[in-house]
């Protein structure tokens, strides 16, 4: 699992949302993306990050951020998601965890004793240019949102 790391270029990639539309990194030129990577939809921590990053999309918004929450969740279960939580961003499909892979967020877990493959919670910010501006690996899930927001009002 390598990674991708500050200053890498962004992997080009398209995947299905909730509504079944193909959404591309290429369709966010010209605005900051913070592509959050979560294991599964409507679990504890995976709903209380969404839920931060819902309360804070408008202060994310207003820095000219966009967020996109991708999971191996089919895209069937992303509108129940959305509703239930009332999130107000983006999330995709990656079922097959290729674009998982490519940011090198896939790999071996632990849980309970028990090894298998899986997402690791990492979060991205793309710039303007499709560059990786940060990478944020040292959060807690109810804490996500405020960590994004310090760093960029810092």
């Amino acid at each position: 699992m390598k990674t991708l790391q500050a200053g890498d270029k962004a992997p080009q990639f398209s995947l299905l949302n909730q509504n079944d539309e193909t959404v591309s990194l290429s369709d966010f030129a010209g605005k900051k993306v913070l592509i959050y990577f979560y294991p599964k939809a409507m679990t504890p921590g995976c709903t209380v990050q969404a839920q931060g990053l819902r309360d804070v999309n408008d202060a994310l918004l207003a820095k000219n951020v966009v967020v996109l929450g991708i999971s191996p969740d089919p895209v069937k279960r992303l509108p129940k998601f959305i509703e239930k939580e009332n999130l107000n961003f983006t999330l995709l499909s990656d079922e097959d965890h290729a674009v998982a892979d490519m940011f090198g967020v896939w790999g071996p877990k632990k849980f309970m004793g028990k090894e298998y493959d899986g997402i690791h919670r990492l979060t991205f910010l793309i710039d303007e240019s499709g560059t990786v501006e940060h990478v944020f690996n040292k959060f807690k899930t109810k804490d996500h949102h405020t960590v994004v927001l310090d760093y960029l009002n810092s």
